[in-house]
């Protein structure tokens, strides 16, 4: 494999000025971009995106997953494993990542779209086009549907329903159309949680993911919606590209619920083999009165219903590690393709999740939580340069891989992302350094380090974990008066003046692309069909 000197590249003088403006078609330019200079000896960017993944990761210390992909990818590069997400919910962890802003900047907490609330934002994905490289994506990159996206950010991008673009995306996920067994839900606790829908639907398909699972047919795994996003990547990769590099986004939607993969993947787990996380009795009584209501009834919809009423807790994590061994399977394939390409030597691979999951943690299931089995992710780069075969424990945030893969591809700063550059440590694992990073919610914050888990919500409460004696995040002491200190310490680096919540989106919008612009129509307006008129809500 040839070695690229990164330290070197990236101070290349490739381009003649960092503030020159690139006109658009799509928006009035308002805000600075670069001008690309000669792109051809820049590396490419093969950026894989997973839902849901946590720590059940072979090369990440998990003992029962069965990852030999993520585990190859981890020996060939660096694999932070102390990473974080930037927020406890999909959108905004995306949304977050691919401006490398947390949300407490862009006011995405939720459901927002970026380019709605801040039309001057160039995202990760734009940022390396306006600099004169090829960006083409496929699969769940953002939450929403595929091709509901800013159009500036990308050359190519998979749609799975193309007459959407005239109808109007919703910013909701919805998966593309995927096998699914019959006679769904097939777990009981899903059954019970939907009842009252079913017995109003019987023949309800959707929404009725959550906590499902199930075998489908081996011969069905072609049909998968992550199948095929890997099938665009193999076959892009199997291309010549042309002279410009390219950057390649590869988003899978597994392990998200519901975990329907072929049968092979479940027959890897025996149900006896199944190990359960510990719990503790009473975990959630410490807790700030706000946020044991709101986890309680988490658990007593979701936990007492797997544990206790259908005792399925072990078949639950069975489909969950049955879904990140397929998922392991389509990364494979891809890595498989970029190994046998003519890019194989000038290729830089990050992967990473939107979030963690809980299965059983806490006595809580999924996720949308200020704990560890929310905010942890796998976080793992190879390529030319990287050093190999290498773990930092040191906390990290995705936050940095905006401003990280701008310095790996030469490519000039963009000063509104808020992350670090870690290219000096993935060249050298042993000089990383831990540092407070954030995981922000619309009613929190915390603050993690490797020792500490602080977390202040907006009304003012607060937990502390000491994560080296107590991982499982059980014991608050956050009342303690010798922890007061710590806290006062932790506390420096809460967002200041965090900005308010953007237009929920799902409720109020739906985004029309018409050619290569497209216009925000009202919802509420559109429903209204006996006006027969659409109220655009801004042009792009």
């Amino acid at each position: 494999m040839a070695f690229f000197n990164l330290k070197s590249q990236r101070k290349l003088p490739l381009y003649l000025s960092a503030a020159t403006c690139v006109t658009s078609n799509l928006l009035p330019c308002t805000t600075t971009q670069v001008s690309a200079g000669d792109t051809s000896q820049n590396l490419n960017i093969l950026f894989i995106a997973t839902d849901d993944l946590n720590d059940f990761v072979g090369a990440m210390g998990d003992q029962q997953a069965i990852t030999p992909n993520l585990d190859r990818l981890a020996a060939r590069g660096v694999s932070f494993n102390n990473a974080h997400a930037s927020s406890i919910y999909s959108a905004p962890s995306r949304t977050s990542l691919m401006t490398g802003m947390n949300p407490s900047t862009t006011g995405c907490y939720r459901d927002q779209f970026f380019y709605l609330e801040d039309p001057s934002i160039i995202d990760l994905p734009g940022w390396f086009k306006n600099n004169g490289y090829t960006t083409s994506g496929t699969g769940k990159l953002y939450h929403h549907m595929h091709g509901c996206i800013d159009l500036r950010s990308w050359d190519t991008y998979t749609m799975w329903d193309p007459s959407l673009k005239k109808k109007g995306w919703f910013f909701n996920f919805w998966g593309p159309k995927s096998p699914s067994p019959k006679n769904r839900p097939l777990s009981p606790a899903t059954r019970d949680m939907y009842k009252d829908a079913l017995k109003r639907n019987p023949n309800m398909k959707n929404p009725l993911p959550h906590m499902d699972f199930g075998p489908i047919p081996n011969n069905d795994e072609p049909k998968m919606a992550d199948t095929i996003a890997a099938q665009y990547a193999i076959d892009f990769l199997a291309n010549e590209q042309g002279s410009k590099p390219f950057f390649l986004g590869v988003g899978f939607y597994a392990p998200h619920k519901p975990n329907f993969v072929p049968q092979k993947y479940f027959d890897m787990y025996p149900l006896d083999s199944i190990k359960e996380p510990p719990v503790l009795e009473n975990d959630l009584e410490d807790l700030p009165p706000h946020i044991q209501k709101r986890l309680k009834r988490r658990a007593n919809r979701e936990n007492k219903l797997i544990t206790e009423k259908y005792k399925i807790k072990k078949e639950t994590i069975r489909g969950y590690l049955a879904s990140v061994t397929y998922v392991d399977a389509q990364i494979g394939r891809v890595l498989d393709a970029l190994d046998n390409s003519q890019y194989a030597d000038s290729t830089i691979i990050v992967l990473w999740s939107d979030h963690g999951y809980h299965n059983g943690e806490k006595g809580l299931w999924a996720k949308h939580t200020h704990y560890e089995r929310t905010s942890h992710v796998p976080f793992i780069w190879a390529g030319p340069g990287i050093a190999q075969n290498k773990t930092v424990n040191t906390t990290v945030s995705l936050l940095d891989i905006y401003p990280t893969l701008l310095s790996l591809a030469g490519l000039p700063e963009n000063s509104r992302t808020e992350g670090i550059d870690l290219t000096d440590v993935l060249i050298d694992p042993s000089i990383a350094k831990d540092r407070p990073v954030l995981q922000i919610s619309d009613h929190g914050t915390s603050v993690i380090t490797q020792e500490w888990r602080y977390t202040r919500y907006n009304d003012g409460e607060e937990e502390l974990y000491h994560l080296t004696t107590d991982p499982d995040e059980w014991y608050n002491i956050a009342n303690k008066p010798a922890n007061q200190n710590i806290i006062h310490k932790l506390a420096q680096s809460l967002p200041m003046n965090p900005k308010e919540p953007g237009v929920n989106t799902p409720k109020k919008l739906r985004q029309v692309i018409v050619g290569e612009n497209w216009h925000w129509v009202s919802k509420e307006v559109e429903s209204k069909r006996k006006s027969k008129k659409a109220t655009k809500i801004g042009t792009n």
